[in-house]
């Protein structure tokens, strides 16, 4: 007898010869392999933020300009919605280990590059280069903690992803500290970390797992079972993007210094982290789509605020801490929201379709903030942002009007989740709704 990949029991000519075995988790060996990924992810993710960053405020003292500089840092989230599509490809052809190796050490080696060639064109490939490696080389990290989860210890480790994304970030933010950004030891930093991920991975004795790739779903398809999450994801992007694709360029051209800059950020990404799960909880216990207003609401009113303190006050720190609690949960709420519409044979591919439609939103977010800041002042920086989510609340109210909602009682479960993971992520996700998963969907003529 032996257990297939799914775990029943099966007899020597391949019949089922009793139920489901328990899983009780991975082994050891697997446990050490996912903290091999989570460590080398970690590293990543740290040098990312230290270098996005460090370049939104090398373009404002290098006299980029704020609209370029939008520009330039939107490359980032157009590299990464390439290279997710386009590491699935390279994973298939060479394996896991070796893609992720080419594209680390193509990040680093990325990363020393901008002090060579310091003009806009320059940084825009470049930095459209580094956000392809970077989704490649997270491509392969979720792929392979996919293969590692069982039903057992799939939120676990979807927590330790989430930890190590969001941490990873907020530390390599507040690393702009530790050197002067207008020299080049940070940029030799974020490169030095980018190539230690490679340590933990390449180490690991755990064979590379087979490639699983979500089905895909239409976006068509998707706005017509789920238009709220759509739109709410498209939004999130927007909001996401701008805030952290221009959000440093914005407190340099407002003559924050260093120290303050980093806090800036840092505080909209801690009060992500602190918000994403009360957030969802909530959201499982009451209607969806309120929690989603509300949050939207919260998010543009704190953004209105937001120009009338002063910058980089400890006023305004609260305030951007609050604004991240606000708007980081709403992507997440997107994707439970749709897995609560969406039969879950199609769960994956609209997951995935999600993570495109935030993908290009977080392209447009930093391109329509640096433009508006150019053409008026820093400060409507926050305009852009309240624009993102009044239309999430103008939307989600009217359908909460219009179209009777989930009952909360056949809701799933809302889990965080992060913009800048993949489509590979989402089988990460515990698999919501209880009445959907049995009937297959809300039926005709019913959508979010």
């Amino acid at each position: 007898m032996a257990e297939n990949a799914v775990g029943w029991l099966k007899d020597d000519d391949g019949g089922v010869v009793g139920g489901p075995l328990i899983e009780t988790g991975p082994t050891s060996r697997g446990l050490g392999a996912a903290r091999a990924l989570l460590v080398g992810m970690l590293f990543i993710q740290v040098g990312g933020g230290l270098q996005g960053v460090l370049l939104g405020v090398r373009t404002e003292s290098e006299g980029f300009g704020l609209a370029v500089s939008g520009i330039v840092m939107a490359s980032f989230f157009l590299g990464f919605l390439i290279g997710t599509r386009l590491a699935e490809h390279f994973l298939a052809a060479v394996g896991h280990i070796r893609v992720f190796a080419a594209l680390a050490s193509m990040a680093s080696g990325v990363s020393i590059l901008h002090l060579l060639w310091i003009n806009p064109a320059a940084w825009a490939l470049l930095r459209m280069l580094f956000g392809l490696c970077i989704a490649g080389v997270l491509v392969v990290v979720e792929s392979w903690l996919n293969d590692m989860a069982t039903n057992a210890t799939r939120g676990r480790l979807l927590s330790m992803y989430m930890v190590s994304s969001m941490g990873g970030l907020t530390l390599g933010q507040l690393l702009l500290n530790g050197g002067d950004p207008a020299g080049f030891e940070l940029f030799v930093i974020s490169s030095v970390l980018i190539s230690a991920a490679l340590v933990p991975i390449t180490l690991s004795a755990t064979s590379a797992p087979p490639l699983t790739v979500p089905e895909p779903l239409s976006l068509r398809q998707l706005i017509s079972l789920a238009p709220t999450g759509v739109v709410t994801a498209f939004c999130a992007g927007i909001s996401h993007g701008a805030l952290l694709g221009v959000g440093a360029v914005y407190a340099a051209y407002e003559g924050l210094p260093t120290s303050r800059i980093a806090l800036f950020l840092v505080s909209a990404t801690a009060g992500a982290i602190a918000f994403q799960w009360p957030v969802g909880s909530i959201s499982d216990r009451v209607s969806r789509r309120a929690v989603i207003f509300a949050a939207a609401a919260a998010a543009a009113a704190i953004a209105g605020i937001l120009p009338l303190v002063e910058p980089g006050s400890a006023l305004s720190l609260v305030l951007v801490f609050c604004f991240g609690g606000a708007t980081f949960p709403l992507y997440s709420l997107a994707i439970a929201l749709t897995g609560d519409w969406v039969p879950l044979s199609q769960l994956n591919g609209a997951s995935a379709a999600l993570v495109r439609t935030a993908g290009v939103g977080s392209i447009i977010g930093p391109v329509v903030g640096g433009v508006v800041m150019s053409l008026t002042a820093p400060w409507t920086f926050f305009l852009v942002l309240v624009g993102a989510h009044a239309v999430v609340v103008a939307y989600t109210g009217w359908r909460i009007v219009a179209r009777e909602g989930v009952p909360v009682n056949e809701q799933g479960e809302c889990v965080p989740w992060s913009t800048r993971a993949s489509a590979m992520a989402v089988n990460l996700l515990r698999r919501p709704p209880r009445s959907f998963s049995r009937n297959g969907g809300p039926g005709p003529g019913r959508a979010a």
